[in-house]
């Protein structure tokens, strides 16, 4: 079956959060389309398209439905992240001949597949027929332009400088129109004869504040959209008119159109303050050129290339110190602000800030392969993975406002037919009922309050990729460890070497470092540590891997087995077991036993603390499995303080272990998974939240888990437990006061005791509040969940 094709889109201006509701829902039932987000916290719309004919079709049908639901929305194309293809966006290219240009200058270069640039929308788009020398050809590209075009504006992203100057000059314009209105307002409440000039100033006052609510309203309606907020207030304030209530239908829209403003400038606050928590792009690098250095774009930078980090400067690219000795700030990347020392030959990531001497690193990826690029991507997409509340949300509001406004239209009607009497009170009632049926409060500060807890889960070091992943961590009561690189360091040492028989321990040692000669696991590598001299791979022949028991190799003419007991045993080979916690290596040599080399883990300082610290949240469960002896892992549950520990697994019995534990769990609690990323991938899948830790500089960890723990600290999971439950009960907070306060205004408006203005509150005023509120999910404490801690005595091993 062929992946599916992934186009994304900035919606720039979608204001509505109910026309994003409805955009995604419309776009999402078009033929050939897998999947459709909008996500109205960065205005973004992310498409999956099953089959590549469907594509222009879904493209031409999605363009025509958020133009009917949003006109003034405009739509751009993400610029695509395609292998060997890169696009540049030059604001302030205003000359034709000159776009022409710089794209047959680019065309010309040599490595360059193709290049088209676009005058109308300043793009341009270079096709390398080798990636590794995009940086390079992208370099020279900027250079042409800013020869050709000297005053265009060079950017890699899709954000526009002009195109914010234009949002802010209509800002300011219709600002100066509310002015003016409530001017025009005030007069007519002092200027009360004669009619023609009271109704007058009430009709301009109007018009200037609620204008641009009509003419919304009739565009809409003419496309078919009639169960807006648009329509809605243009219906009730009209019928004020109507009812003879011209002041109450005026201040109606006035305090509509402020309480709108207010939602504008609350919504912006909030992007901006995530954007804030996320603002660790690096703006440039200092490329080190023939000699001189020249400030350049990170995106200009290749592989092998050379830059120079100053003190205070961010690194903007993930390489190699070549020369210099400094301290680095990671908590960018890892939420703890201890620095990190580095030196010659050490490896820095993008996102550190340099804080002492002067650093000359060799760049080892491009830009868009770095660490910061990787985790950007990774917060900046979570939104697409929404959360059950969300989906929930969006569904309430198709049902919600039609509702309202049908039962409006049934209390304007039946009460005066069957009680006979005049239709202006109820009409009055009905007109309330129109205005707060409006679910923007909702959709608009879920999904907000969501990306906020990511946003700032994030600055933590915690990444947790959707916030389907953030509701779930609220759930979760069983949590299951791996050992080795989670609860222990994973720093493995010899402790103990003791021979059998004749042979003594440094030939013992001899042996097994020889038999692990091939061999990466973190026990091979101890042992070769230890041995401490070069391997004389001569003497080794004919060997193989026994998995998950050790290897049988020939060394010096002389069989020898090297491994755990397993394999002792299936040789029927007797063996000692030692006294003392470690992993055990057994040596047989010529199928008598040799002795053993015990090799010692760590356990990490705060696994303890992390575990005392999820009982005090409420986790239920801690449980280990491990590949490891059952006398190393008794030691660790006791140790660390765990109610479970399963140890001699094989990776194939930790899935099936996994999955018993998981049918042990309460109905509708969640069972979370803790690895390192590296070697726990089926398990990781298999839990319904997958966590890997020490995702600092580690790519698999980072694609492999639903959570990624940006440090080795344990510690780190009784914070993202809770900051998952601070953001369910801002969620949950908005929900219950949003419909609350609705639900007390339609009562009290059906009775004839509540008013216009309060529905108005009900409707902007509401959502003011609920979109404050939803931003205190970006305020993380660093401390973890406190509590008093229940010190476990007992724990099972199996």
């Amino acid at each position: 079956m062929d992946a599916a094709i992934k186009k994304e889109f900035i919606l720039q201006g979608l204001c509505c959060a109910n026309c994003a509701s409805k955009i995604e829902r419309d776009i999402g039932k078009l033929p050939g389309v897998s999947a459709a987000s909008v996500d109205f916290v960065n205005e973004t719309l992310s498409i999956e398209i099953a089959q590549e004919e469907f594509v222009e079709g879904v493209l031409e049908q999605a363009g025509s439905i958020i133009k009917r639901h949003d006109s003034d929305t405009v739509v751009r194309e993400k610029a695509p992240r395609v292998p060997g293809q890169k696009v540049i966006f030059l604001s302030g290219l205003c000359c034709a001949d000159c776009a022409q240009k710089i794209e047959d200058g680019v065309r010309r270069m040599d490595g360059v597949h193709a290049a088209s640039m676009d005058f109308v929308t300043g793009r341009l788009t270079i096709e390398a027929d080798d990636r590794r020398e995009l940086p390079g050809i992208i370099r020279q590209a900027a250079e042409i332009a800013r020869r050709v075009e000297p005053d265009a504006e060079i950017a890699y992203s899709e954000a526009k400088p002009d195109e914010i100057a234009s949002d802010g000059k209509k800002e300011r314009v219709y600002r100066a129109l509310l002015v003016a209105g409530a001017v025009f307002y005030g007069i007519a409440i002092l200027v009360k004869e004669p009619f023609w000039l009271n109704f007058s100033l009430f009709l301009t006052s109007y018009l200037l504040v609620g204008g641009e609510v009509l003419l919304r309203s009739v565009r809409n309606i003419s496309k078919g959209q009639i169960f807006d907020e648009n329509f809605l207030m243009s219906v009730a304030t009209i019928g004020a008119f109507a009812i003879g209530e011209f002041a109450e239908g005026v201040a109606v829209m006035l305090f509509y159109q402020v309480g709108e403003l207010f939602q504008r400038l609350a919504v912006s606050r909030s992007r901006k303050s995530i954007a804030s928590l996320m603002d660790i792009r690096p703006d440039y690098a200092n490329l080190i050129d023939g000699g001189q250095v020249r400030r350049v774009a990170p995106e200009e930078v290749g592989v092998g290339d050379r830059i120079l980090v100053r003190p205070g400067e961010k690194v903007p690219i993930d390489g190699t110190v070549a020369d210099g000795c400094s301290s680095l700030d990671t908590s960018a990347l890892t939420g703890e602000s201890l620095p990190r020392d580095v030196e010659p030959g050490s490896t820095v990531l993008s996102g550190s800030i340099n804080q002492s001497g002067a650093l000359t690193i060799e760049v080892s990826r491009e830009y868009s392969d770095s660490t910061i690029a990787k985790i950007l991507d990774l917060v900046q997409n979570a939104s697409s993975k929404k959360a059950v509340t969300e989906n929930f949300i969006t569904k309430f509001a198709r049902v919600y406002t039609p509702a309202v406004v049908f039962a409006a239209l049934a209390l304007a009607i039946i009460p005066p037919l069957v009680l006979h009497g005049p239709f202006t009170g109820w009409i009055g009632r009905a007109l309330v009922f129109l205005v707060v049926s409006c679910p923007c409060a909702l959709v608009i500060s879920i999904p907000l309050s969501f990306f906020g807890g990511i946003g700032g889960a994030s600055k933590n070091g915690i990444l947790i990729k959707g916030s389907n992943y953030l509701e779930a961590l609220y759930n979760v009561d069983t949590f299951v460890f791996d050992k080795t690189g989670t609860l222990t360091k994973g720093v493995f040492q010899v402790s103990k070497i003791e021979s059998a028989g004749a042979v003594s321990r440094e030939t013992l040692l001899d042996v097994a470092a020889h038999a692990e000669a091939d061999s990466n696991h973190p026990i091979a590598l101890s042992i070769r540590q230890a041995y401490g001299r070069e391997i004389d791979r001569k003497r080794i022949a004919e060997a193989a891997e026994i998995p998950g028991q050790g290897i049988r190799v020939t060394i010096d003419g002389k069989t020898v087995l090297a491994g755990n007991r397993k394999l002792m045993d299936a040789e029927g080979i007797s063996c000692s077991e030692p006294r003392e916690p470690g992993t055990v290596a057994h040596i047989a040599i010529d199928g008598v036993y040799a002795g053993y080399i015990l090799i010692a883990d760590e356990i990490k300082e705060d696994s303890r603390r992390a575990a005392e610290q999820l009982r005090a949240a409420g986790v239920k469960r801690l449980v280990m499995l491990t590949g490891d002896s059952k006398s190393v892992g008794e030691q660790v549950a006791e140790e660390v303080g765990l109610d479970e520990a399963y140890a001699d697994l094989l990776p194939q019995q930790k899935v099936e272990k996994l999955e018993e534990i998981k049918r042990g769990k309460a109905s509708g609690k969640k069972l979370a998974f803790v690895g390192d990323g590296i070697n726990d991938a089926p398990v990781l899948a298999m839990a319904d939240i997958g966590i890997a830790m020490g995702g600092m500089g580690s790519d698999a960890a980072i694609e492999a888990a639903d959570v990624v723990l940006m440090t080795d600290e344990p510690s780190k999971l009784p914070e993202a437990i809770q900051i998952a439950r601070k953001t369910h009960r801002i969620v949950w907070e908005n929900i219950i006061f949003a419909l609350g306060v609705k639900a007390v205004i339609l009562v009290l408006g059906a009775l004839g005791i509540a008013t216009m203005w309060a529905a108005v509150f009900g409707d902007v005023g509401v959502a003011v509040i609920a979109i404050l509120n939803a931003t205190r999910a970006l305020r993380i404490p660093r401390k973890a969940v406190s509590g008093p801690v229940t010190k476990q005595n007992g724990y099972k091993t199996i």
